[in-house]
């Protein structure tokens, strides 16, 4: 009776293990980390060179474009069919044809540089193969005139 009681506990424990590593998993597909960024990078048929461009110094009313850079490494042609911002403040371009296997393209992305401070916006490609791709920019635009390199003492 011991034996079966033993048993029983193991399985239960097994069990339960188990279902943990389960919805850490898809915790991790909710809120993909950077690892998870790039695992979804290498099998994804659309590869982006990265994934987060970061610009700590921007001027004041730059005309400031972030690249994303990405190539077609499936076997079918991809149609970006959306690229979403995370706010007006915000605007992206996409390629307009498809992207054929082996080829390269871009989404070009605009901040708005006439808001100082401290930012970080998302971009959500919508494609044709696979899964949406979330894209991040993030930077520091100085006020009118000045600059967010940081100064040296007077002396």
């Amino acid at each position: 009776m011991k034996s079966i009681m033993t048993m029983f506990v193991i399985a239960s424990l097994a069990f339960s293990a188990s279902a943990q590593d389960a919805k850490k998993t898809e915790k991790g597909k909710k809120q993909p980390t950077e690892k998870a960024a790039k695992s979804q990078k290498q099998t994804q048929p659309i590869t982006f060179k990265t994934l987060v461009i970061d610009r700590p110094n921007i001027a004041y009313g730059a005309d400031e474009t972030f690249t994303f850079e990405f190539k077609n490494t499936g076997k079918t042609p991809i149609i970006i069919s959306n690229v979403q911002t995370s706010c007006g403040c915000t605007t992206a371009d996409k390629p307009s044809e498809p992207v054929q296997p082996g080829k390269s393209s871009k989404i070009s992305v605009k901040y708005d540089t006439k808001r100082v401070g401290d930012f970080t916006k998302t971009i959500t490609v919508t494609t044709n193969v696979g899964d949406p791709v979330v894209l991040t920019i993030k930077g520091k635009v100085a006020p009118d005139g000045g600059s967010t390199a940081p100064t040296a003492p007077a002396h």
